[in-house]
């Protein structure tokens, strides 16, 4: 979902049933449970949660610059007694941590809920992580839903849970729970009186000798919170018939052991951390094995094995990826010493291989096309759409981790080099989103160190991978209105790049951007090429008169192949000899003119100038149907 997608507020008033994704249920509970405040900054699968909270006018929400800032933000509005929201991938607490890790002792006034949502399967993310582990080392408890329909009650369990024990809840979320849609019984938006901020140095002023009381508080507050566990009504114990096997699952590893094995006994855990140890070892001694199935990690089964309890789990299931039962079943078969069993439909659906890559008219086509006719070069990368440019057909970048680290690796690059890449230039990449969420204090590194770093700050006015949302360079907040909009170029003068260092170039101006690359990584000393045009899925972006190819003047040569436009497909292959006795491979090409939005990137490689502009009258008419509405308009 794009942040146009939501402009116009849900409706306040509902049907009793809707239909509705994980992320849309957990918003519309944070709406009911009376939520003043709410903070996020996208990430996948966790963006729609907060683009759905700005829908409601009742809560104030924003897109933060990181997600530790966005869990301050929602943890300021608990100080003050109000309700609070906040929202992350699994990788964004790794950034938020360093907050969670003290407020965990303050606790908090308000309610407030973290909701984490894990990237089971690495479908667009740089790791695997399971964030139930915060809940241990934070020592908060986690809830766990399997279904929307959890995902919305369970956000109102956890809101009611963070008050009456002071504490922050973590919803652990998964993608499946994220995006997959169910009905879902949904009610009324509930206002909660705010007690406002009270002055308490010895809670909310954490130096050491408070936090040192505080400890023991904790302590007991888990302590208490392991009681409520063992009579949680989000715990479910769910006989079976056949109790060779009983499971222990929750969230979609839940669902997936009750399509595996509908007969046997299940402890369905929705309040997975602390874990009810007793209720857990009564319902082992019900059963001949006992099977902990968790994605992804083997939290339960480690603490159960450590509680003295005989458990299966990653002995005999995978370490990562998704549970299902094509995965459950086997295992299981393995361990009870049974013929496997034969599963239908589990040979992968032949596709067409289309590996990815950018949009047409992307503006970091240009940018790569250009880094990958610089010789001699090491390109560190960082997180976003131009992560892509790795891949075919630039293969312009040499390194990626996390979000801002473009800018240390780069200067780390440049401070280890060895003797024989003295001359190597080092180039950093990184969005406009990024910079702004942990690139800055990088690049101010570079400057305070003194790297011979050139850093290629790509301002697409969007945080483009996640759908296009707004952050402090767009000019816009979460709701479309007009806001602050920073200027990079300043920006980064700012840190200290001196001015003759800092460019700003438009990304579709190969020969210019060429040059800027060349003669600014000659020079050693830190510089900033700042390429700005906007996403091509965004609003700023205006399409100009597409192009196509006079197949008559194609020489094949294939230089515009290596811009990597999706537009440009080759439609014939060929292989001469020339009169020097070299064979050359040649690749005619044709555009596809109705996918094309003329940015002419394609043209400045192009020898033969067999690239021009569509004939306006034989471009393809699109007919748009007014509504009925507007029909009758004059």
């Amino acid at each position: 979902m794009t942040a146009a997608a939501v402009m116009s507020a849900p409706p306040t008033t509902a049907p009793s049933r809707l239909l509705m994704s994980g992320n849309e249920a957990v918003a519309r509970a944070v709406w009911e449970a009376g939520v003043r405040v709410a903070a996020a900054y996208p990430g996948t699968p966790a963006t729609e949660m907060l683009e759905c909270v700005a829908g409601y006018r009742e809560i104030y929400a924003e897109w933060s610059v990181n997600e530790k800032v966005s869990l301050e933000v929602a943890f300021g509005a608990a100080m003050a007694g109000s309700r609070s929201f906040c929202a992350m991938k699994h990788v964004g607490m790794n950034v938020a941590s360093d907050a969670l890790m003290t407020m965990t002792l303050t606790g908090v006034a308000g309610g407030l809920v973290i909701a984490i949502a894990d990237d089971v399967g690495l479908s667009s993310s740089q790791n695997e992580q399971d964030s139930r582990f915060w809940g241990r080392f934070a020592h908060v408890p986690v809830l766990e839903p399997a279904d929307s329909q959890e995902a919305h009650d369970f956000t109102l369990a956890a809101f009611a849970l963070s008050e009456r024990f002071e504490t922050p809840v973590i919803l652990r979320l998964t993608t499946r729970i994220c995006h997959v849609k169910g009905l879902v019984s949904v009610g009324e938006r509930s206002e909660r009186p705010v007690a406002g901020f009270t002055k308490d140095v010895g809670r909310w002023v954490m130096v050491p000798s408070a936090a040192g009381r505080r400890l023991p508080l904790m302590f007991d507050r888990e302590r208490r919170l392991r009681a409520e566990a063992e009579i949680s009504e989000l715990n479910i114990v769910e006989p079976g018939s056949d109790r060779r096997v009983g499971f222990v699952a929750s969230g979609p590893a839940y669902m997936h052991v009750r399509e595996s094995f509908p007969n046997a006994p299940v402890f369905k855990l929705g309040f997975s951390f602390p874990l009810p140890f007793d209720s857990l070892r009564q319902f082992a001694s019900q059963c001949d094995h006992l099977v902990v199935v968790e994605e992804v990690e083997p939290l339960i089964e480690t603490e159960l094995k450590a509680q003295g309890m005989h458990v299966s789990g990653k002995d005999i299931l995978p370490l990562s990826g998704e549970l299902s039962p094509q995965v459950l079943k086997p295992a299981v078969a393995r361990l009870l010493g049974e013929a496997l069993p034969e599963l239908a439909g589990t040979a992968p659906m032949p596709v067409f291989p289309r590996p990815p890559t950018m949009c047409v008219a992307c503006p970091h086509l240009g940018v790569y096309y250009t880094l990958s006719q610089l010789r001699n070069v090491t390109i560190s990368g960082d997180i976003g759409c131009y992560t892509l440019g790795f891949g075919q057909p630039w293969n312009a970048l040499d390194a990626c981790i996390s979000m801002g680290a473009s800018m240390g690796m780069a200067l780390g690059l440049d401070k280890g080099r060895s003797d024989a890449e003295k001359d190597r230039k080092i180039v950093a990449v990184i969005g406009d989103s990024t910079f702004l969420h942990m690139g800055m204090q990088g690049l101010l590194d570079i400057v305070y160190n003194r790297g011979n770093v050139t850093v290629l700050l790509l301002d697409n006015r969007a945080v483009g991978m996640t759908g296009g949302q707004d952050n402090p360079g767009s000019g816009r907040d979460i709701h479309g209105s007009d806001a602050p909009r920073i200027d990079f170029a300043r920006l980064v003068k700012a840190l200290g790049v001196r001015e003759e260092r800092v460019h700003v170039v438009n990304a579709y101006e190969l020969p210019v951007l060429l040059r800027t690359l060349r003669d600014e990584t000659r020079i050693p000393e830190p510089s900033v090429i700042i390429t700005s045009q906007p996403c091509v899925l965004i609003k700023d972006y205006h399409a100009l008169k597409p192009f196509t190819v006079v197949e008559s003047k194609c020489t094949g040569c294939g230089n515009c192949i290596d811009v990597g436009c999706p537009a440009i497909h080759v439609t014939r292959r060929d292989r001469v000899k020339k009169a020097s006795g070299k064979e050359v491979d040649l690749a005619f090409v044709r555009i596809e003119s109705t996918a094309c939005t003329g940015c002419g990137l394609c043209l400045k490689p192009c020898a033969p100038d067999a690239i021009v502009p569509v004939d306006t009258l034989a471009m393809p008419i699109k007919v748009v149907r007014k509504s009925a509405a507007l029909a009758q308009t004059p």
